[in-house]
């Protein structure tokens, strides 16, 4: 196969078949989609999977400019893309971390827990420099105030809506990893929740048309979650390696209190003084009092459960190093008994039988009847 070396054959449409060698499977479909921009007959079709589609050509000062709204083709695209990211995956699993692995000799759960934070890590710098890319082409930063001008934001850059056909794509790939991948059963909740928790948000700004939001709130998100993953990866190779994580709890609480900050001011300020404030979703537009509260209320509710998930978290850490360190210290401070003297008799043992000086057993004493 492609990706992996199989020292064992295995039935073929079986499950165990399909788990081996999905990477494979997902690249002969690719494959097929690219060999299809070969042909003239089937080079529409093939495009509506590669390229985003509902572009529009709209007037500029200097000269036209494609933009892009979204529809029901999308998912035509994120279906493509998501076969792409697994084959990535496979990829970075079988020749970086799978190889880093075998060195450490990590237990079945550590090893578990260092393949999804070293896939995260990688995901995660890389959209973390994809989206501080987009954010700082398309003005977003210099501008604040473009967060919530000219609502609703329905046509978007090439590059934007790239970026969230991508990011889609990603996090619905990671729902069947969880089977190719073999996690444990006691891990699934957790790894749905955060999963889910990415569609919601992402999916939401986009259809939303709250994008220009949506990207300013993934670049800090990935960059805390991008030094949690790394923080684990260190503490991984060495245990003794956790300083990475105390500048990580300082950017997430940071990174919360920024999140809640622009939600409030774009959504709570922002949207409330546009003048257009009427329910059009024809036209995109969703300013009304009631989408402003929902949206505000989703947010200041997931940001609230991050936190309490995280102060609960840290003081279970204070509570474990605080027993550590009382524990070392009773040992130390207890006092060692002293050794008991045993008084011997005379002579020696020899096969467990007590023998006398001169080699002759002692006699033992007869008692006299009464």
């Amino acid at each position: 196969m492609a990706f992996r070396r199989r020292t064992k054959s295995y039935p073929l449409f079986s499950q165990e078949f399909v788990i081996h060698n999905h990477a494979d499977i997902g690249f002969c479909l690719v494959l097929c989609v690219l060999i299809g921009l070969m042909f003239e007959v089937t080079a529409k079709t093939a495009f509506l999977f590669i390229l985003p589609q509902y572009n529009i050509s709209m007037p500029s000062s200097e000269s036209e400019t494609v933009q892009y709204h979204y529809g029901l083709k999308d998912l035509v695209t994120i279906l493509f893309y998501i076969f792409i990211t697994i084959i990535l995956h496979a990829v970075v699993q079988e020749y970086i971390l799978d190889k880093i692995s075998r060195r450490l000799h990590l237990s079945k759960v550590k090893h578990s827990k260092f393949n999804e934070s070293g896939q995260l890590v990688a995901f995660h710098l890389s959209s973390l420099v994809w989206c501080l890319y987009v954010v700082v082409t398309e003005g977003y930063l210099t501008n604040p105030r473009s967060l919530w001008e000219n609502y609703p934001h329905v046509y978007l850059p090439f590059q934007v809506k790239f970026f969230y056909l991508c990011q889609l794509a990603y996090w619905l790939h990671a729902l069947p990893e969880l089977y190719f991948q073999k996690v444990r059963k006691e891990e699934i909740p957790r790894q749905l929740q955060y999963i889910c928790l990415y569609l919601v948000h992402i999916a939401g700004a986009y259809l939303l048309n709250l994008t220009r939001l949506g990207l300013i709130l993934l670049l800090l998100q990935y960059m805390a979650e991008f030094l949690f993953h790394m923080a684990r990866l260190f503490y991984f190779a060495d245990e003794n390696n956790e300083k990475l994580f105390n500048a990580w709890a300082v950017v997430f609480v940071v990174t919360r209190l920024f999140t809640l900050t622009l939600a409030v001011l774009a959504i709570g300020f922002g949207l409330a003084r546009m003048e257009n404030q009427t329910f059009e979703p024809e036209k995109g537009n969703f300013n009304t009092l009631l989408f402003r509260l929902c949206v505000l209320l989703l947010v200041c509710a997931s940001q609230a459960w991050m936190m309490w998930r995280f102060i609960h978290s840290q003081l279970r850490r204070w509570r474990e190093y605080w027993n550590e360190q009382s524990a070392k210290k009773r040992v130390m401070v207890a006092p060692r008994p002293p050794a008991k003297l045993i008084k011997r008799e005379s002579g020696y043992h020899e096969n467990g039988i007590l023998k006398a000086e001169n080699g002759m057993s002692p006699r033992t004493k007869k008692l006299k009847a009464p």
